[in-house]
């Protein structure tokens, strides 16, 4: 079965998908986007990630290309048509289509909107996880405004791309402080030798992970103990255990910081057990396939 995209209105075969050249988000990264998990053929926490679009969107001034109940439709439509029952929904806003210029469209423009569907090897991912991954550590040197989800993802991009280098699965941003931020499509966590879970409180320097929502609500429910607080690399590297959180690897446990072995070099019982009972307080759509 080919697969099926939406852009701007219509559901169009996938090999055929594009956007107009002067699509500011092309020209300009002049856009946002959302990434959401479909387990089971249902999207899973689709009113957080829609809150959070919305958000986005008001911070830089972008009108929303669909009515709440609209874009809903389009979603479940999509997945639906693509058939995947494991996989990630990204959608993507843009400012719209204008003559290239810095400044806003003088007169306004109607948003573009895109979105696609891919399924995931979830088995691939389990074995990730009951195996734990290693990540880098590299300076944060991206904007102020890290609570925005932008497209403007180039530093993301170049930190992931030097840590696949180095054989490693992720990167985690270091501030000027020496305090880890978070990675670079995820939030850092870590589990201190006292049994704590630490993570890093929302501001403008990270964006809050939906799952990092999630997972904070599950500690509390769980009654481990939980602080909101910066990090540094010492610490982190001195934890028992360490893991990121993310759409696409939900609780992934980390073994290793810069070659170095974190607590004994698995996945600790916090990071699992949290992984574990996710899907139960994460909030499931309907089935749609």
């Amino acid at each position: 079965m080919s697969r099926i995209a939406y852009v701007n209105g219509q559901y169009v075969p996938f090999a055929h998908a594009s956007v107009h050249i002067e699509d500011r988000g092309y020209q300009l990264g002049d856009g946002v986007y959302e990434v959401c998990e479909i387990r089971g053929g249902a999207l899973v926490d689709e009113r957080r990630h829609l809150e959070r679009l919305s958000r986005s969107l008001v911070a830089l001034r972008i009108s929303s290309p669909l009515s709440q109940p609209a874009l809903h439709f389009v979603l479940e439509e999509m997945v639906r048509r693509n058939r995947v029952r494991d996989g990630l929904l990204y959608l993507q806003v843009t400012r719209g289509v204008a003559r290239r210029d810095h400044g806003f469209p003088e007169q306004p423009v109607k948003p573009a909107l895109v979105v696609t569907v891919r399924g995931l090897d979830r088995k691939k991912i389990e074995a990730s996880a009951a195996a734990g991954i290693s990540v880098i550590t590299v300076p944060d040197d991206r904007w102020g405004r890290m609570d925005i989800k932008t497209i403007g993802l180039l530093p993301n991009a170049l930190a992931r791309q030097r840590a696949k280098d180095t054989g490693a699965k992720d990167a985690w941003f270091v501030d000027s402080d020496g305090f880890i931020t978070e990675g670079a499509s995820s939030n850092a966590w870590i589990v201190t030798k006292e049994g704590v879970l630490v993570t890093r409180p929302s501001s403008n320097r990270i964006l809050t992970g939906i799952t990092m929502t999630v997972v904070k609500q599950i500690a509390a429910s769980l009654q481990i103990k939980f602080e909101e607080r910066s990090f540094s690399v010492q610490e982190a590297l001195a934890a028992d255990e360490a893991f990121l959180t993310s759409a696409t690897q939900i609780v992934m446990p980390v073994v290793r910081i810069d070659g170095e072995k974190i607590g004994a070099g698995t996945p600790g019982p916090i990071a699992k057990r949290l992984r574990e009972v996710f899907h139960q307080s994460a909030e499931i759509g309907r089935k749609l396939i």
